[in-house]
């Protein structure tokens, strides 16, 4: 899933976007982030930069060592419970390396070394002690995990053409006709049309939302949208859509 990192960096910290320096190695609060993102709205983490947005940039010796301890880390059940699949990515900025962090808003309440964490504005705080707010973000997560739930950052681009298409010829099929309404629509509007892109009323941001993207994702994005889910094997009987 492409982003533009400048545009990241230029917004700044908060709710959903942290810098950290570590030029040439991972802090620990670095996971304290991803924590706080899991259990509030998923976020980006920006490795190589100030918290003033001052690009510094990631020691690009150091680059391939980070990435590595990192993936380690959050695959790790006793440090990120449960644990965490996503994917490091380097960027050139100002001629300088930094890495990229897509954390996604999961659909569980994820511990660090047994803390909890969440996220208020730029800052990562540890609730676990305060029972209402851990009960509250129990509850937040069993409400708001839904086939509509938006996904802004998810965006056309993102999705598997191929299938698009597929659905194209299902609906003209299923019509038995050798044309359908949809096939005078655009990708983003046949979208529309089929409730799989919208607003989302807490934020008022456009996006895909999980139905969209289970249905017509990439592997790559619905893994990212869905990072506890796994399917180990498909047995095809017959070949039937």
């Amino acid at each position: 899933m492409s982003v533009d990192i400048n545009s990241l960096i230029a917004r700044g910290e908060g709710i959903d976007i942290e810098f950290k320096k570590c030029t040439n190695k991972l802090t620990n609060d670095v996971y304290e982030t991803v924590c706080a993102f899991l259990n509030r709205i998923g976020g980006h983490i920006i490795l190589g930069v100030k918290d003033d947005g001052e690009v510094l940039g990631v020691e690009p010796s150091a680059a391939a060592q980070i990435k590595k301890d990192f993936v380690t880390t959050i695959n790790n059940p006793q440090k990120i419970s449960p644990p965490l699949y996503t994917n490091v990515t380097k960027y050139m900025v100002d001629g300088k390396t930094v890495l990229y962090i897509p954390i996604p808003n999961s659909s569980q309440v994820h511990r660090l070394s047994g803390r909890i964490f969440d996220r208020n504005e730029d800052a990562d705080i540890d609730i676990t002690d305060s029972t209402y707010t851990v009960a509250d973000l129990y509850g937040r997560k069993s409400n708001t995990y839904s086939e509509v739930r938006v996904f802004p950052y998810a965006g056309i681009e993102d999705l598997d053409a191929g299938q698009i298409e597929h659905v194209r010829r299902l609906a003209r099929f299923q019509k038995r006709e050798q044309s359908h309404l949809w096939d005078a629509l655009s990708d983003l509007e046949l979208l529309q049309s089929a409730n799989l892109y919208g607003k989302d009323p807490n934020t008022g941001r456009d996006g895909l939302n999980l139905a969209g993207i289970l249905l017509l994702g990439s592997e790559q994005l619905i893994a990212s949208a869905l990072p506890h889910y796994r399917t180990d094997a498909i047995l095809r009987v017959d070949n039937l859509d």
